[in-house]
């Protein structure tokens, strides 16, 4: 009976060895299904700053075409303070304004608005972009 118990002692001692080598293991492969990768990383940190910048360019495209200068000149508006403001509008507004930009441009470009309606569409994107610098300053 003492080979018996011994033997079975020997047994549990093999499977709990088995067993502590295979469950760090086990552990490590689950860790690395949640890993995020340093490139990763990078370009979900880098994904907002792009999306800002194609929004400025889409608002600022509107603004120097040549409506948007004449707009600008015929209100006496600045490029250069308005192009400053632009860089002044949160994310959220200034995606609005470049999905705005964006669409007068599209309609321009098809022929649904005339060349007069995207200039005041333009004034009227002038006028957002300084009210909403005006009151953040507040």
């Amino acid at each position: 009976m003492n080979a018996r118990v011994r033997w079975c002692a020997s047994m549990l001692g093999v499977a709990m060895c088995v067993g502590a080598g295979v469950w760090p293991a086990r552990a490590q492969a689950q860790e690395k299904e949640h890993v995020v990768t340093l490139d990763e990383l990078n370009q979900q940190t880098a994904r907002p700053a792009e999306t800002r910048q194609t929004n400025e360019g889409a608002v600022r495209h509107l603004l120097s075409s040549d409506a948007g200068r004449q707009a600008l000149q015929s209100a006496h508006v600045d490029y250069q303070r308005v192009d400053k403001a632009v860089g002044r509008l949160s994310d959220e507004e200034l995606a609005q304004l470049a999905n705005r930009s964006r669409q007068a441009e599209n309609d321009f470009a098809g022929g649904l608005i005339s060349a007069k309606t995207l200039a005041y569409i333009i004034l009227a994107t002038v006028v957002i972009v300084v009210i909403i610098v005006l009151v953040n300053k507040i």
